[in-house]
This record gives C-alpha cells, structure tokens and sequence, in this order.
C-alpha cells in the first residue's frame, strides 16, 4: 500500500501509529460526540507541507475530532480546504453541504488515483463504486448515505475502504513535503 506513516515528521508517525497508522476505516456517518483532542496545533508537524493546516484538519478527522476537523477545514481558503469541508459535511451526514463543498472544489489532483482505487475495491467487493471515467464525489456521497444505511454490507465494507483511500491520498498530498504522491 502506497500510504505509510513514517512518511510524516517523527511526531505524526507516532500519532497515527496510535491509531491504525492510517490504515483505519474511517465511520460513514460521524460517531457523537467528536472525540476532544489535545492534539497539538503546531503546523511545524509538516515540515514543507503543501498545506501544513489542511493536514490538520485531515488528521483531526482521523482521530474522530469531527468538530475540530471541520473548524480547521472551513477556515482554509484552497482546494484542500474545500475538499476536507466536503468530507466532513458528507460524514455528517449532511449531503446538501457536502455536495455544495465538493461542487466549489471542482476536479482534485488525488481524484484519478481515487477512481482507479475506487473501481479495483468495487471489484473485491462485487459492487459498483465508480462507474464512469472519473471520480464523481456527488455521486459518492449518495452512495456513502446507501452504505450507511446497510451496516456490515458488503457496500458498506467498500466505501469505507474507498473513503480511507481518499483521507490517505489527501492527507498525503497536504502533508508531504517535496513530491506529492497522488499514485495509488
């Protein structure tokens, strides 16, 4: 798997090493109440990061922080501010919000490798999870509220791998410094 957490300063590898090392699925739907974090705010943690903040909000959302994630996200004006907003509002779940973040954002640089990842988990699982040529977030916030729906389902076994590939491919464009690896 291309995501490794020794990937990051020596403080984020130990942090997610925690939790999974970045390999958790993430929930659907946000567990209530956001998880209270002491987690430092130091964007020092991502030394020559392409978005030291928006890998913040990206490791708040791993950690369960959904209200310190979304705080974090509605704050940065860039793409990847937009698309961490849209993540948060679609785990809500509220997919009106989501679906106005991921229209703002338009097309994402991790979008490719995501369809590709997308389309080969669809396949282990024997379900449809990006039909078309292009990753199309509107469409999988649908599909994500679908999967919700259908606890221990094989739908909602794959989205949930697909939306921890999408938080591992954007957390690592944010927070790697030098290359942005987008290759899944």
């Amino acid at each position: 798997m291309f995501f490794q957490s020794a990937h990051y300063s020596p403080e984020i590898a130990v942090l997610l090493a925690r939790h999974g090392g970045g390999q958790r699925p993430l929930p659907l739907v946000r567990a209530s109440p956001s998880t209270a974090l002491s987690l430092p705010a130091k964007l020092e943690l991502f030394p020559g990061a392409l978005s030291p903040r928006a890998a913040l909000a990206g490791l708040h959302l791993y950690l369960n922080d959904w209200d310190g994630a979304h705080e974090l996200a509605q704050a940065i004006e860039s793409p990847e501010g937009r698309y961490w907003h849209a993540i948060v509002h679609r785990m809500e779940p509220d997919a009106s919000n989501a679906g106005y973040w991921f229209r703002s954002l338009g097309a994402h640089p991790v979008f490719g490798a995501l369809w590709r990842e997308a389309r080969a988990i669809g396949s282990m699982h024997n379900v449809a999870l990006a039909p078309g040529t292009a990753w199309d977030p509107l469409g999988f916030i649908g599909l994500c509220g679908e999967a919700a729906a259908r606890p221990g389902s094989a739908l909602e076994r794959a989205a949930r791998e697909v939306q921890l590939v999408e938080w591992q491919l954007l957390f690592d464009y944010c927070a790697r410094a030098g290359r942005r690896s987008v290759e899944a």
